[in-house]
């Protein structure tokens, strides 16, 4: 269940804190009062798109925190499965945008991707955008209706049926790539031989490369290496007053004083050790320095080693040692040219069986499919029914394509009759916008029940619907409400009348900003706003006695 919800400087908020309870929680207001903003700000925190429009002008940041009640352990344990753990029986996710356009999200205080937002948020609440029944005029989302519907059975067979259906795709792409003529197969040999010969010319060892260009690099700089030998050598050994003979004769002067002061006798063995490890070191560079030899063959030599392999490189890749993959790629796919017939006839039998495990799994999940759509047909029909479609006839239509796709061979269509003796039609053939909205809180209200979703969020699912339907809708919402908890964004007085927590939002300007607020009302509050959103502008006695007598009847709907 969402808890609580908190937004900072997002669009016309400031900031505002709203905690929701169980049940039905309205959210009612004026036009433009920013009631849209609530939900788009739950709809940001859990993944959505971001954009610095959505800051509040002069802000550095926006944040939208909410806070979740864990208490289903199906859902605990698919969160542990993320590495996220419920704290009091709670988690916290929360979304912070910066005027840069970057944005962080957090679970819990650990920052994660926005597919993990996502993926939680689907766990726990199902948010019903403005326009979203139009949805329902695309066929191709029907399936993802059903599908969702039946995942517990369905979801398993669906991915090894995407599994097999690469296979299948693999298999049909190398067969067609596998129809060479005599003379495409004679070319194609010839090439192959001659690639494989070039890299088999080459001799290559792996790690051969970074030798030689270490060697390169050094025989590159070979003059001023030797200068600088030269220049170390004459200052540490062989030039005037080297370093080596004036630490000789300072050796000699501090061993003298150690003679006649035998608290020096430590300062002179230190010294002693200093000229030990620079005759080492003189011996060393010296060594060094007679190894060295810039010959301008061996340099050439390596220049042209490293040239051939880098050819090799630019033509197989980036290594020797995916060149030297590559030189068996090629070397399999010689001896399957050599052997194209044969190659042929085995890619012919991995299609045929690929195909056969396809049209399997592809049989088992239309199977799936018919059944678990009879009983959501079923339960939707008998939610439309409550939603004021009296003589209502719902199906789902399957056809079969005439070829495979990673999610089967179906196709699916939601059929609806809305008077007796009426066939069946398409809904986009028959369904106004006001009849998609219940068509739509229909299947909502059957597909949380199925999925334990505890939280669903509706924006405006009552738009086209008024009178007697308006009332029927009310009352399913409030019924829905015993088993979840429902945040209805709402215009209508029979839906709000029917809240168990209700909530105004309201805008205020002055001469330099405008700010939307959210607040909880009383009772008494609550029948003055559903005034209001009956009688408009002015409120009379007679209008306020009829939000009082909806607010009484709506009590009575349990």
């Amino acid at each position: 269940m969402l808890l609580n919800l908190h937004v900072k400087n997002l669009a016309l908020i400031e900031e505002s804190e709203v905690t929701f309870g169980s049940g039905l929680n309205i959210l009612s207001g004026e036009t433009g009062a920013g009631k849209s903003i609530i939900i788009g700000s739950v709809n940001l925190a859990l993944g959505g798109k971001v954009s610095r429009s959505m800051l509040r002008e002069n802000a550095e940041f926006a944040l939208v925190e909410l806070i979740f009640s864990i208490e289903n352990e199906a859902q605990a344990e698919v969160l542990r499965a993320l590495d996220i753990f419920p704290e009091n029986g709670e988690i916290i996710m929360s979304r912070k945008i910066y005027a840069s356009g970057r944005s962080v999200s957090r679970i819990n205080s650990e920052t994660v991707s926005a597919s993990v937002m996502r993926k939680v948020a689907s766990l726990l609440i199902d948010i019903h955008g403005q326009h979203e029944h139009e949805s329902l005029l695309a066929k191709r989302n029907h399936m993802k209706y059903l599908d969702d519907f039946a995942k517990r059975v369905l979801a398993e067979r669906k991915k090894l049926l995407t599994e097999v259906y690469d296979e299948y795709t693999v298999c049909r792409k190398k067969l067609e790539e596998a129809s060479l003529d005599a003379k495409q197969q004679a070319r194609e040999l010839s090439f192959l031989q001659y690639e494989i010969d070039e890299i088999d010319q080459a001799d290559l060892k792996p790690g051969e490369d970074e030798a030689l260009e270490a060697d390169f690099k050094k025989m590159s700089h070979g003059r001023k290496i030797t200068e600088a030998i030269a220049e170390c050598q004459e200052l540490c050994s062989e030039g005037n007053e080297n370093a080596a003979d004036l630490i000789g004769r300072s050796v000699r002067a501090l061993h003298m004083v150690a003679q006649f002061d035998a608290s020096m006798e430590a300062l002179s063995g230190q010294l002693e050790e200093v000229e030990n490890l620079f005759s080492d070191f003189n011996r060393e560079l010296s060594g060094y320095a007679s190894e060295l030899n810039f010959s301008e063959e061996a340099f050439q030599q390596i220049e042209d080693r490293l040239n051939q392999i880098n050819h090799l490189k630019a033509k197989y890749g980036k290594t020797i040692e995916r060149i030297l993959e590559a030189r068996q790629e090629k070397e399999e796919k010689l001896d399957q040219l050599q052997h194209y017939e044969e190659y042929r006839q085995q890619l012919q039998e991995n299609l045929s069986q690929a195909e056969a495990k396809l049209n399997q799994l592809c049989q088992e999940v239309t199977e799936i499919r018919k059944s678990y759509a009879k009983d959501l047909t079923a339960q939707t029909t008998a939610a439309l029914q409550d939603l004021n479609f009296l003589d209502v006839r719902f199906e789902m239509e399957f056809s079969r394509l005439d070829h495979f796709t990673a999610n089967g061979w179906d196709e699916t269509r939601f059929m609806i009759s809305t008077n007796p003796g009426e066939p069946l039609k398409p809904l986009d053939a028959v369904a106004s916008g006001g009849e998609l909205s219940r068509i739509m809180l229909a299947l909502k209200t059957v597909l949380a029940e199925h999925d334990e979703i505890e939280t669903l969020i509706f924006d405006e699912i009552d738009s086209g619907i008024s009178g007697r339907t308006a009332q029927m809708v009310a009352e399913k919402i409030k019924m829905t409400g015993k088993n979840h908890q429902i945040i209805c964004i709402t215009h209508l007085p029979q839906i709000a009348a029917m809240a168990d927590h209700h909530f105004l939002i309201e805008k205020t300007s002055s001469a330099d900003s405008t700010i939307s607020n959210i607040r909880p009302l009383e009772r008494e509050e609550s029948i003055q706003e559903l005034a209001r959103m009956l009688g408009g502008v002015k409120i009379t006695d007679t209008v306020l006695q009829n939000a009082k007598e909806m607010k009484e009847m709506a009590d009575a709907v349990r």
